[in-house]
């Protein structure tokens, strides 16, 4: 029997190697090569020497791999331009492995709140070129997303998310395009209270996601079982259409839905499962 242990509590190093082959890890621009955020310093606050962004060559089931991890707990994950031109640029690396016949394939382990507020412009450019490189390395070889928890994936970053070939989540997990602060502050409490958890997590909660077909996986809070999720993913290859391809028909139901009632849980399963009415 293979040893629990919590996918959730690691940190976003730790999360990086559990995913790759044991013993395969080697990390690009780390901490020790002190590539950080210039921007944060002159507005009083503490730089990180990785910016938060780790970056892990190595091998999943023997072939080669890029696992890119957003360490949540720094400036709640955003993406600033350090951190984003990093992921960005290892995902266009394994895209031009590709082209080059080395199969290079991408995990990517998502905890941010979207962009980072301080960077503002610079971060927003560096997650439109994720968004690119993405697309352009699906095509060759699939890219897994992870959410896992507690930041959950927000703001540009979701988008992200959708244009992953495969995505993972756990119950603990959070999607939405604005995370609910952003809402209240904008909407009111009266339509979106970011202080009530259990509502929160009854919309746009990992378990909800899943039953309304906006990921590919609900896995247990346990690394083996996330392993061998990401595993059965990168197995089945390129899919033969991406859900971001569906644009057409989630804008057709998007038009249909009705904003001035408040929704719960089962009316966007119900929603985005195609039975919305």
């Amino acid at each position: 029997m293979r040893e629990f242990q919590s996918f959730i509590e690691l940190r976003a190093r730790d999360r990086a190697k559990a995913i790759l082959d044991e013993g395969s890890y080697r990390e690009l621009l780390g901490p020790f090569d002190g590539l950080m955020s210039p921007w944060l310093g002159p507005q009083g606050i503490v730089p990180q020497s990785d910016d938060g962004m780790v970056i892990a060559k190595g091998t999943i089931q023997g072939k080669p791999s890029v696992v890119v991890a957003v360490e949540g707990a720094f400036q709640g994950g955003s993406m600033g331009e350090v951190s984003g031109a990093k992921m960005a640029a290892a995902l266009e690396l394994a895209a031009e492995d590709n082209r080059k016949g080395i199969p290079t394939q991408a995990v990517l382990c998502l905890e941010t709140g979207g962009v980072r507020l301080q960077e503002a412009n610079l971060g927003l450019a560096a997650i439109a070129d994720i968004h690119a490189a993405i697309v352009d390395l699906r095509r060759y070889q699939p890219v897994v997303g992870i959410i896992a928890g507690t930041v959950g994936c927000f703001g540009g970053m979701s988008i992200a998310a959708g244009l992953c070939s495969y995505l993972l989540v756990t119950r603990e997990a959070r999607l939405g395009l604005n995370g609910p602060q952003v809402i209240e502050q904008e909407a009111g409490i009266e339509e979106y209270d970011s202080r009530d958890r259990p509502f929160i997590w009854s919309i746009t909660g990992g378990e909800v996601r899943s039953r309304s077909g906006l990921v590919d996986g609900l896995v247990d809070d346990n690394v083996n079982a996330m392993k061998d999720a990401v595993n059965q993913c990168l197995a089945k290859g390129v899919p033969d259409t991406h859900r971001s391809d569906n644009y057409d028909e989630f804008l057709a139901r998007l038009t249909t839905f009705d904003t001035a009632k408040q929704v719960d849980s089962e009316q966007i399963s119900a929603f985005f499962a195609g039975e919305g009415k």
